[in-house]
């Protein structure tokens, strides 16, 4: 059976010595030093390893259930969400106003890495309650605000986000839900919604439905699609529950991981509704929490990743196979661990450099996050806007490459249900899925996020790196091994980034064409960026004279790994770009 030790250590290093958060000038970071942290996340883990880990295979094997319209979850879920609720993590980055406890957003994803590692189907139904809650904060009327945040935050109540149809999924202009306007203000909503993670539960009282749908008359496409909240139980004026409302659960998907969430199929029947924010501008509410949404999932790809390369190491480290071809190292046992192997090691440092590089990155875009919102900071909102595609897209790929990588460290183990691999396999799969596919990622970062204000946020980035590299090429040891690759990376995403602008306006193929290679290509090396930071941040903790010398010199020593193995794909990517659309387009679709 597959375990989990978070990694407490390794967020607190990114957290301060990377990022240096209680130096930082955005507000309720001066709160965090490094033993608010510690305890928040020591607790956490906690709950991660002795409540959530345990019930993830509990989850793949039993499922959800649907019974006279209830869905069943798995054993165990329903006093983990009573666990989770008692200890105020729903709301643990939420206004006060509304019970939550006001922290960071950044802190709120390091807790939700834990929870997500040991348990990602159960972490689903705490991330769509808070994204559903966040969208009402900013697009909610007061009264619905003091409706609906408390009962969340609180735990009390869930949420969903209704998008998906039956005959469109990321085209929502295509919706064809509908929402009749009522004589009290009220709205009747009518259609069906499928692919709802959470959408019936028993793991609460209500289920608070956010859904996209037309008013008839409104504009066509997406410029007439509004936002409605719409309860599951109607909410009597003193907070109690009220009469059933007329939706519910029409079946429940049969999908290849993620088995604890039940993924719904939603029937809207005349359901009463209200709207959130303004008629016919429900997808900027929607985009609202779209960053948010899209950092979770790309949090998502490293941590399966996380407990799928903790499992392949331990298995790494006691599976005898084979000798050192150097020399014998355990004399008194038959054969040596496969970890002795090159090709062995190989794996395990893909991992584990994709990983704690993955790390560095998502809690680098809460970090934008908290600074866009807490500080209205527009640049930092450009920022992790363009970055937001890269690591959704770039990590989801990866941590599905680290999950198979780590099941082949286990070899023919790894494709039994015993070791627990294959389910990690499984369950990351659908995150390059949802919240928009990973194609769609990379047409968004090419089509909208890399033009924005006239380059300026791609510029942006360019500068950041440049100035890193400028500010420390006195260090040899980090320019040899660190500066010079991350020099070459950032070259080769200036090059993709001009053939696009040179080429893409001559046939925008060339441009769609190269998006998902450019998305690649990106990803390294924003990653490269990130362990170019942590090992500046590594060397100064061994020039201080820190004497946890083992651990910082092996952060160097894996991010010297990702520099020299991983970052040169740039060139590859670099490369497949610049062929252009003509040896993808070439053969007609009869031809195929």
């Amino acid at each position: 059976m597959a375990t989990y030790i978070p990694p407490v250590k390794d967020q607190q290093f990114i957290l301060h010595e990377v990022l240096r958060i209680s130096d930082s000038d955005i507000p309720g970071y001066a709160d965090l030093d490094s033993e608010f942290t510690g305890a928040v996340l020591d607790e956490a883990g906690k709950i991660a390893a002795i409540v959530l880990q345990p019930l993830n295979k509990v989850g793949d094997e039993q499922g959800c259930v649907l019974e006279n319209g209830v869905v069943r979850t798995p054993e165990g879920f329903k006093d983990a969400w009573r666990q989770m609720a008692e200890g105020g993590w729903m709301g643990l980055d939420a206004s006060p106003e509304f019970g939550g406890q006001g922290m960071p957003h950044l802190l709120n994803t390091a807790t939700g890495e834990l929870f997500s590692t040991a348990n990602m189907a159960f972490q689903m139904y705490v991330g769509l309650s808070h994204g559903a809650a966040s969208a009402l904060a900013v697009h909610g009327s007061e009264e619905q605000k003091q409706t609906y945040l408390p009962k969340i935050y609180s735990g009390e109540w869930s949420g969903t986000m209704n998008l998906t149809e039956p005959h469109c999924g990321t085209d929502l202009a295509l919706i064809r839900t509908r929402a009749e306007p009522q004589d009290d203000g009220s709205y009747r909503i009518t259609g069906q919604k499928i692919w709802i993670s959470g959408g019936e539960n028993d793991l609460v009282d209500n289920i608070v439905h956010l859904v996209l749908a037309k008013i008839p008359g409104g504009p066509e496409g997406i410029k007439g699609i509004s936002l409605f909240v719409v309860p599951k139980f109607l909410a009597k004026a003193d907070g109690t529950l009220g009469e059933r409302n007329s939706l519910s659960c029409g079946g429940l998907e049969e999908k290849m991981g993620i088995h604890g969430n039940a993924t719904c199929v939603m029937n809207y029947d005349g359901a009463t509704g209200w709207l959130v924010g303004d008629m016919h501008k429900g997808m900027r509410a929607m985009f609202t929490m779209m960053n948010e949404a899209r950092l979770s999932v790309a949090l998502q790809g490293y941590t399966q990743g996380e407990v799928a390369y903790q499992n392949a190491l331990g298995f790494a480290r006691d599976r005898l196979q084979g000798r050192d071809v150097t020399g014998v190292q355990e004399p008194q046992k038959p054969a040596d661990p496969i970890i002795v192997h090159p090709d062995v090691r190989r794996g395990l440092m893909d991992q584990k450099s994709l990983v704690e590089g993955g790390r560095a990155l998502v809690f680098w875009g809460a970090e934008l996050i908290d600074r866009s919102q807490r500080l209205n900071d527009e640049k930092a909102e450009a920022m992790i806007s363009l970055l937001i595609p890269v690591m959704k897209g770039f990590l989801t790929d990866k941590g599905f490459e680290t999950c198979v990588l780590a099941q082949q460290t286990l070899g023919g183990s790894g494709f039994t249900k015993e070791w627990g691999i294959e389910q990690f396999v499984r369950d990351a799969r659908i995150a390059m899925i949802y919240e928009g596919t990973n194609g769609i990622q990379s047409l968004d970062l090419v089509g909208r996020k890399l033009p924005m204000n006239g380059g300026q946020t791609m510029m942006a980035f360019f500068d950041l790196v440049k100035t890193f590299i400028k500010e420390n090429e006195s260090n040899g040891e980090l320019k040899a091994g660190f500066l010079e690759p991350l020099k070459a990376a950032s070259k080769d995403l200036q090059a993709a980034a001009m053939y696009f602008m040179q080429e893409g306006l001559k046939n925008p193929l060339n441009a769609l064409a190269g998006s998902y290679d450019f998305m690649h290509l990106f990803g390294h090396a924003a990653v490269g960026f990130m362990w170019a930071r942590m090992a500046k941040a590594a060397m100064d903790a061994l020039e201080a004279g820190s004497s946890d010398t083992d651990f910082y010199k092996t952060k160097i020593a894996t991010g010297r790994y990702y520099m020299a193995r991983q970052l040169p794909a740039t060139g590859m990517h670099l490369a497949r770009i610049t062929s252009g659309a003509e040896p993808v387009m070439a053969l007609d679709a009869a031809n195929f």
